[in-house]
Formats: C-alpha cells, structure tokens, sequence
C-alpha cells in the first residue's frame, strides 16, 4: 500500500524532513523494458528496487522559482556555452539559448528533427518560447528548459535525489506489471485520454483533442495506481543514469536479480554517430505531449531515451525522490 503525504505543492525545500506532495512508492521486482517497441527498451529483464518516496508531480514553475529566488541559481540555458566545450560550434551560436519546439505550416519529412527543433536565443525557464514569452499564468506547469545541471541543482538544494532508470519505470507502472501503459493496455480507454501527448499527425497537424497543444498544468490527467501524476506524457523527466542503447540480459538465476541497478557508464553515454563531441547523455523517461503515434510512441513506462546533460528543450523536466523512508 502507499503512503501519501497529502498538501499543496511545496515551494519550501525540504530540510532535515520531507517536503510535501510526495508519494511512498514500496519496494519490489518487476520486468523493466518492453520488447514490443523500440530496441534501446530491450530486453525485458527483472529488476528489484529498493521503496522510496516520490514527487507526486513534475516539478512545477512555482518551485523552481522558488529554488532560484533560494539560491541564485543560473540554468545552463541562461549562460553562454563555453567555446573550449565545444570547439565544433559556429561562434555565432555560442550564445545563451535553449530548443525550442516550433511546428511547420505543413507536413515535413520525419527523418530531419531541424525541421520542428529550432535553437532560439534568449529561450529558458522563464521564456519558454523564447523572447517576448513568459511563464504567466504557468505557476503549475512543469518547468521545461532544465539541463541535468540544473535538476541535479535542485535536488541537492531540496535535499532529494533524481531517480534512476529503474526507480523511475517502477514508479510510473503503478503496479501493473507489462502494462502498455501506466494505466493499462489502451491508450484511451472508453475515449479517455489519461495524459497529455499528441493527437493528429506530428508535428504540422495538432488536434489538441486531450485539450492541451503543449504542457499542461500539472495533475490535469488521473494519477497512476501509486497517486503519481503526469508520469506520461507532459514533459520528459531527467534521470540519474547514463544511457546504454540496450538494457542488460536478464538475470541468470532468481536469487541473482539485480538491486536498485545505477545503469552504464558515463563513458558508454557517448553517441556514436558524433564521434567529435564527448557529451555525455543520460535517460529521460515518460515522453511529453509531443509523443504522437506517427512519430514518437514513447508515452510508456518502458520507453526511454538518450538527453546530453547540456541541452535544454521545450520539453524536459524533471522530478525528484528521496529514498530513506520516514516521516515529516
């Protein structure tokens, strides 16, 4: 059974106690991965993790504005890069910006994400479209245009950890082992849609027929049989470990399944297909409202995918857990 720790979403960081809003996810094995989609989700193996409390939501614009108001705290997206980090790039795109996502007038090719991707300048937490945006009226949208840095940043400050790979498919199953989804087998059930993600052909086409054509606020879709919100769709949720393009074999023998398993090797993060820059990439979990059928079908637990630690997007965001159980 889980606990809850019921009240309004926090601003204030947790100090030698626990920070409201925050779910007891109990311990457990399961069958992590899915052999049905995308390669990088295979194979589907047995995991055991430790329980562990969990943000019911993504973290919002209202609490990062207060970590940043806290600490003084500057994203990655609000500093120029620095040209010894990346000696390949243009010197005129060495300045502070973030991915912003910007839909074509009409259908494009999907195998050229430029087409939908563009780098604006000036784009971060605070403009989330670039110059000219603000987040007003967006207090409980998921914050979008955090870097690792700056989840890992605002962890330490609510003395909370990001999750792993493992901790993270866990939670977002609800229970439902092998399940499609967080909630069951069908994306919408009874014509239900159960989480923000893209309806009509991405990325020229949006129906909005879920009645969000980008983030929504959070806990506006029902939670999963653990309490947990937005664990679908929404926005994509940073992890802790380093991408690997495949999961391990499954353990050889029960007594031998792996305990809270940390993922690969910083090392191992690296993409192949850009030999010339070391950056490396962690897992990202949950997929966004940009997930479409067409294109993207990474609104499930199982699906994941590699994010450098340096680039912010449009949508990226993040949750936090703490993982020795007690009590406010």
């Amino acid at each position: 059974m889980t606990a809850t720790l019921e009240a309004p979403i926090s601003e204030e960081p947790r100090s030698n106690t626990l920070s409201r809003g925050m779910i007891w996810i109990p311990g457990g094995t399961f069958r992590m991965g899915s052999e049905r989609h995308y390669p990088e989700e295979a194979p589907v193996h047995r995991v055991a993790v430790d329980g562990f409390w969990m943000d019911r939501t993504p973290v919002t614009n209202r609490q990062f504005r207060a970590f940043v108001r806290a600490t003084g705290h500057v994203t990655v997206a609000e500093r120029n890069p620095d040209p010894k980090d990346y000696p390949f790039a243009l010197p005129h795109m060495l300045k502070a910006g973030s991915l912003v996502f910007i839909p074509p007038d009409q259908p494009v090719a999907l195998t050229d994400f430029s087409r939908w991707w563009a780098f604006k300048f000036g784009a971060n937490w605070r403009r989330p479209y670039g110059p000219g945006s603000s987040i007003k009226g967006l207090d409980d949208h998921p914050v979008v245009h955090v870097a690792c840095l700056d989840a890992e940043a605002y962890a330490r400050w609510a003395n909370k950890d990001l999750p792993t790979e493992a901790e993270w498919e866990y939670a977002a199953r609800g229970g439902l082992d092998q399940a499609e989804f967080a909630w069951g087998d069908e994306l919408t059930p009874n014509g239900r849609h159960m989480a923000n993600t893209w309806q009509g052909q991405f990325p020229s086409q949006n129906l909005a027929q879920d009645g969000f054509e980008r983030t929504s606020p959070v806990m506006s879709f029902p939670p999963n049989d653990y309490g947990l919100y937005d664990m679908i769709g929404n926005v994509w949720e940073w992890t802790s470990d380093w991408y690997m393009p495949k999961h391990p074999a499954d353990a050889a023998k029960a007594c031998c399944v792996p305990q809270n398993p940390r993922g690969g090797r910083e090392e191992q993060s690296y993409d192949a297909c850009q030999p010339g820059a070391k950056i490396p990439r962690r897992v990202v979990k949950g997929g966004s409202h940009l997930c479409a059928p067409n294109y993207c079908r990474r609104y499930r637990p199982a699906a994941r995918h590699p994010q450098p630690v340096d680039t912010s997007m449009s949508h990226v965001g993040f949750r936090c857990i703490i993982r020795k159980r007690s009590t406010p």
